[in-house]
């Protein structure tokens, strides 16, 4: 069916009824007498030649003269229709104009290429120029990274210092290490420092939906790089473009190896005189390809580890400094004491503490942050949110408390356990109670000492069995940590002597395993070794606690009081520790040579940070020979 738009022409008075009848859907009423001598009447036909034969019936029986009779005239006209068909087209258009005019955000770069969509294979790295307020007397606890970076600022500003002796520049330096312990922080002050133009970008940024937009971008940077010279290049978190090629070609996988083939054909382009030095992050290195290691590219690796004590004192003592600290506070004095109380901490945990201490001295509308607060802050980084309100049991709160009193017990009576330092059944995070300990700064351990750490660890599930005669779920995460250093013992370290001396890698957490290194023989081996292992631990544990359960008793039940004992009152209910132990600052770094970390610098780089005067060479004219 199709709408017509019929214009009718009559001359003088109404049409007739009939006639009516035909034109005007549904007829007219009594007495009605409508004119349409000018009116547009809308209908639906079957067909024209069915209309036109059915209107010149009409008006031969209605007597109508031929001068009389009802003129049709068809006028094409639309309804709309097929300007909504066209809307889309017309979108999309529109749509595509505005992206080559204005161009992708954070890809269009003025002054560079044509811009907008035929800008998508610009590098869309920033150029940095005295916009960083982060100097190296900001960075901390990587004495050592520091001065092999300020080796390449000085290399840029004073490269005859080392021309002179045919010494080379190196390309580039990666930094590796775990998350947090100033890869970022590092490159930032370097920015900060050189007055130099820093150019940085992502990993990430070269990776994206259309082909050929990475080795473009990876083109495009270092052409960047190279007009700016001398200048210095980060790449963070290379590893997203720098994974080991050969595992596939499927999808982006492809794409990537393609931007990292150009990537590895532009760092080989440079030489020693382009004085563009590349630094790149990342905390996976096991995971790059080695021709993107290999010197010549990357000259040197640099790892930045967690800081040993000295390290972390000298972190808090930068980050203490906008603090407001409370009037009996010296800051050296109390950097140190934090240092002793958060081993293992990298310095983004350090930076975290300070920040909570302040946050809960806000809270509490304290004027000034003292020593307690930083005390519930690092609590509060180790453990989670302390949560009083959380409705426990009677039954369920007295199994924590023997849970705990185990664990604390164990560790006071086992010589290589870390010294206790708080116990406390207030829930924290997910955990119901925890016991905080000390550890030493040590990185060998024996078997004897893997051992006790084992045992200490199983003193929870042991105090249950004990007292309750059951045990909970409440030794899930003491159990996985037990598992973890039973498997390290055998798989890793070589310490058992029906497997050997042997070390094979254990996957991450996350990482795919397609297969083991080992044999199906060696991993049930390995397996039953782990379980004699850590039933030896737990028995050994069984034992002690049995000999010791008057005092796992008394401590349970003061935790039911107190909720929460520290030091001093183990020593008042079991008497001092049976073993001698390191507490303070100045006991763990006795004997390596000072109190703080050596800060000195070499005699080629105390004037890292000034651009020498050149020599000026004299005329040979006035030269004058004797």
């Amino acid at each position: 069916m199709a709408h017509r738009c019929l214009r009718l022409w009559g001359r003088g008075g109404c049409w007739p009824r009939g006639l009516q009848q035909l034109l005007v859907p549904g007829g007219v009423g009594p007495g009605e007498q409508p004119c349409l001598r000018t009116q547009y009447v809308w209908f639906n036909i079957g067909s024209v030649d069915t209309f036109e034969r059915n209107l010149e019936t009409l008006q031969q029986e209605l007597g109508i003269e031929g001068e009389n009779r009802v003129p049709v005239v068809y006028i094409a006209e639309s309804d709309g229709s097929f300007l909504l068909s066209m809307l889309p087209t017309v979108l999309i258009i529109a749509f595509l104009l505005y992206t080559i005019r204005r161009g992708p955000a954070g890809i269009g770069r003025t002054g560079r290429g044509m811009g907008g969509l035929f800008s998508v294979g610009e590098t869309t790295a920033k150029v940095l120029k005295d916009e960083i307020d982060v100097k190296f007397k900001d960075v901390a606890g990587c004495e050592e990274a520091k001065l092999e970076i300020m080796e390449f600022v000085n290399f840029l500003k004073n490269p005859k210092q080392y021309q002179d002796l045919g010494a080379k520049i190196p390309k580039g330096a990666i930094l590796t290490g775990p998350p947090g312990t100033g890869k970022t922080l590092l490159a930032k002050a370097t920015a900060g420092e050189a007055n130099v133009p820093f150019i940085t970008v992502s990993g990430s940024e070269f990776l994206e939906m259309f082909v050929g937009v990475g080795p473009a971008r990876v083109r495009d940077l270092f052409a960047l790089a190279r007009k700016n010279a001398p200048c210095i290049l980060f790449i963070d978190e290379i590893d997203a473009v720098g994974r080991k090629r050969g595992r596939g070609n499927f999808g982006g996988q492809s794409e990537q190896e393609n931007t990292l083939n150009q990537l590895l054909v532009e760092m080989d382009g440079f030489n020693t005189t382009t004085n563009v030095v590349i630094l790149a992050g990342t905390n996976r290195p096991d995971i790059l390809d080695p021709a993107l290691l290999r010197p010549g590219r990357f000259d040197r690796q640099i790892f930045i580890g967690p800081p040993d004590i000295k390290g972390r004192a000298s972190i808090f003592k930068v980050h203490l400094r906008p603090l407001k600290l409370d009037s009996t506070l010296e800051k050296d004095k109390l950097a140190r004491k934090l240092a002793s109380l958060t081993p293992g901490f990298s310095g983004a945990d350090v930076a975290n503490v300070c920040n909570e201490a302040a946050l809960i001295a806000a809270r509490h509308l304290s004027d000034s942050i003292n020593q307690k607060h930083f005390e519930q802050a690092i609590e509060r980084v180790i453990g989670g949110l302390e949560k009083k309100t959380q409705v426990l049991q009677p039954e369920e709160k007295k199994t924590v408390a023997y849970h705990e009193a185990g664990h604390a017990v164990a560790g006071w009576y086992l010589e290589h356990a870390d010294p206790l330092l708080k116990v406390s059944i207030i829930p924290r995070g997910k955990g119901l109670g925890y016991a905080q300990y000390l550890p030493k700064e040590q990185y060998l351990y024996t078997k004897e000492q893997l051992l006790d750490r084992m045992c200490m660890t199983l003193g929870g599930r042991v105090s249950e069995e004990i007292f309750f005669g059951r045990i909970t779920t409440g030794a899930q995460d003491d159990l996985r940590k037990v598992t973890q250093s039973a498997y390290a013992q055998i798989v890793q370290f070589g310490m058992n002597e029906k497997v050997g001396q042997i070390s094979f890698d254990l996957p991450r957490q996350g990482d795919m395993v397609l297969e083991k290194p080992y044999s199906e023989a060696t991993a049930r081996l390995i397996d039953d070794e782990v379980r004699i292992l850590i039933n030896d631990a737990y028995k050994r544990t069984v034992a002690l606690l049995t000999e010791k359960k008057a005092d796992v008793e008394k401590v349970a039940l003061l935790l039911l009081e107190k909720e929460v004992l520290d030091k001093n009152d183990m020593v008042e209910l079991l008497g001092p520790r049976p073993f001698a132990e390191k507490s303070t600052y100045e006991e763990f770094v006795e004997g390596t040579g000072s109190l703080d970390e050596d800060t000195s610098l070499p005699e080629g780089l105390k004037d890292w940070n000034k651009e020498r005067e050149k020599e000026k060479e004299e005329p040979p004219g006035e030269k004058v020979a004797n």
